[in-house]
């Protein structure tokens, strides 16, 4: 039975005060049994001078343990265990990193010699509150949080967050893919959108420059794209490249023997036609403009966790649109992420979520509600984005194309470039739908390569017949299922998450203006420089597509 300094115990055994570390000893209690005030907490100094709990002799471990029940007692006295955050729904949002800090000098100054030591360390978990959270820290979502801080009113007004489940980015599309920029699309909105990011990536050092680090080096190569065209398929190449002109694209048309003339090396039979990017096409290092961001963003302030999004926390209110149709308005307030590793689950309050997630961005939408309703109404539509696998192979050839060599986009689909200087070459084409491989994991298929792959290629390039392939990867694109393009801005009923995602293999090189326009969205509360209005997700219920004819 525990002594009158022991703890005491309600009639359903729960206990009252602050219980010791060893189940017994003094609560914060007078001599009389009166519970006494919060700043006095019962202690008697022994002979050589240690402070100790009343009910524990002056032995090393009660003089510890005497500490450790002082810094608790600090500690829950003045709320550090306590949780009375405020809210984006009401209350005024609290300085707790200063008054954490605040509570651990106050702990060192009882704790004799030697740094705070947490009992649990938690500097490996997300703050509990953040004005914007990004789920996904690729390009995309990389992009939009530096946007989102240059474009601030005020310094460190924005408090940004993102979530990215693997650090190592050994699987993200980013740095798989093959690092392609073009202004070779049929939408001006693409167009528009690969120009700036061409721009953006020439002037990469004004930009991204971080204070005493090393300037970047993207690599660029400036070879430009080719596109072939068929005789069927020349009338639409013609009509894409006026409006790539039309938009500032430097791209020119090339006839059979114009092409023969310039790449020798081409097979021009079954070409009807060629169109040719003369500036701010080619290939850069996507891992260098990846950590050039993520070293940019750090430094203006973003935080970074690595953690898996497991569920979102909204509220919810009924209205019923002018057609009559009954819809529910969501807001998130609460993202709850699963640390990495490990069973932990931090939650994390918030005002804007970014859905940047890539090929997982559908599940990252559904988790949040997206398409939960009837079919046919805008409650159930669903956000079409998900994992299309992609094969790279990189080949030797000691007579292939030498340096002025482009990209090559063959009217088969197939694409290759080169890389590097020596000799080396890597290329792939997308499969028919009907063959879509398992997007379950990354293995590559080499059968596919000797099947799908080699044939076109080595007929467009008789050098490619004594190729030899060095080694191949697998990769995943977002993969937008209703029309392949981007799915930029806000859900029409979920009012605070955004969406940057969804470019079937162009988001890489239209990362930087895609970043631009959502936060212009997030911060003004529409687009300002380019208008990215037909990539909007009420398109996927009106059934309005953007379709774009150049997809590789």
């Amino acid at each position: 039975m525990a002594g009158r300094g022991g703890p005491r115990r309600g009639s359903r055994g729960r206990t009252e005060g602050v219980d010791s570390l060893s189940g017994g000893g003094a609560g914060p209690r007078g001599a009389a049994g009166q519970w006494a005030r919060s700043d006095e907490w019962p202690v008697a100094q022994s002979s050589d001078g240690w402070l100790t709990s009343v009910g524990y002799p002056p032995t090393a471990a009660g003089r510890w343990r005497a500490m450790l029940r002082r810094a608790l007692w600090l500690g829950l006295r003045r709320g550090l265990l306590g949780r009375e955050l405020g809210t984006r729904r009401g209350g005024s949002t609290l300085d707790w990193d200063g008054k954490v800090s605040d509570i651990k000098k106050k702990i060192q100054s009882i704790l004799p010699g030697g740094a705070w030591k947490p009992l649990y360390d938690t500097s490996h978990l997300p703050p509990e509150q953040a004005d914007v959270v990004i789920v996904g820290g690729g390009v995309l979502g990389l992009s939009v949080a530096y946007w989102l801080k240059r474009l601030e009113k005020r310094r460190g007004a924005i408090r940004v967050l993102v979530v990215e489940r693997d650090h190592t980015y050994s699987q993200a599309s980013t740095v798989l893919s093959v690092g392609g920029i073009r202004q070779q699309f049929s939408l001006p909105e693409n167009i528009q959108l690969s120009l700036f990011s061409a721009e953006f990536l020439r002037n990469i050092n004004e930009y991204l420059a971080v204070v005493d680090d090393p300037p970047l080096d993207l690599q660029f190569n400036p070879s430009g794209y080719l596109f072939l065209a068929s005789e069927k398929g020349a009338a639409t190449m013609e009509n894409n490249v006026k409006v790539q002109r039309q938009e500032g694209a430097k791209v020119c048309l090339m006839s059979p023997e114009q092409l023969r003339k310039k790449f020798p090396w081409i097979n021009t039979e079954g070409v009807a036609l060629a169109s040719y990017g003369l500036e701010n096409e080619g290939w850069f290092d996507p891992w260098c403009l990846l950590q050039g961001l993520r070293r940019k963003v750090q430094s203006m302030g973003v935080l970074f966790c690595q953690g898996e999004v497991t569920r979102f926390v909204s509220s919810s209110t009924h209205m019923e649109t002018i057609s009559g149709e009954e819809v529910t308005l969501k807001r998130i307030h609460e993202v709850q992420v699963k640390m990495d590793c490990s069973q932990e689950y931090q939650p994390v309050e918030c005002a804007i979520v970014v859905n940047a997630a890539g090929a997982w961005s559908g599940q990252i939408a559904e988790l949040a509600g997206v398409g939960k309703g009837l079919p046919g109404t805008l409650q159930g539509t669903k956000l079409p984005v998900e994992p299309r696998k992609r094969y790279v192979y990189l080949w030797h050839c000691p007579q292939g194309p030498g340096l002025e060599a482009p990209l090559v986009a063959d009217l088969s689909g197939v694409y290759f470039r080169r890389e590097g200087l020596g000799n080396n070459y890597l290329g792939g084409c997308s499969p028919a739908e009907e063959e879509e491989p398992d997007p379950g994991n990354l293995e590559v298929d080499h059968d596919f390569f000797q099947e799908k792959v080699w044939p076109p290629l080595a007929w467009r390039v008789p050098a490619f017949e004594t190729l030899k392939v060095q080694r191949a990867w697998a990769g995943y694109y977002d993969y937008n299922t209703f029309d392949q393009n981007g799915v930029v801005g806000p859900h029409p009923l979920i009012v605070n998450m955004y969406f940057a995602t969804g470019f079937s293999g162009h988001g890489l090189q239209q990362a930087p203006a895609v970043g631009r326009a959502v936060a212009e969205m997030v911060l003004e509360g529409h687009f300002q420089t380019i208008n990215l209005s037909p990539f909007l997700f009420t398109r996927f219920y009106l059934g309005e597509k953007a379709l774009e004819h150049c997809i590789l």
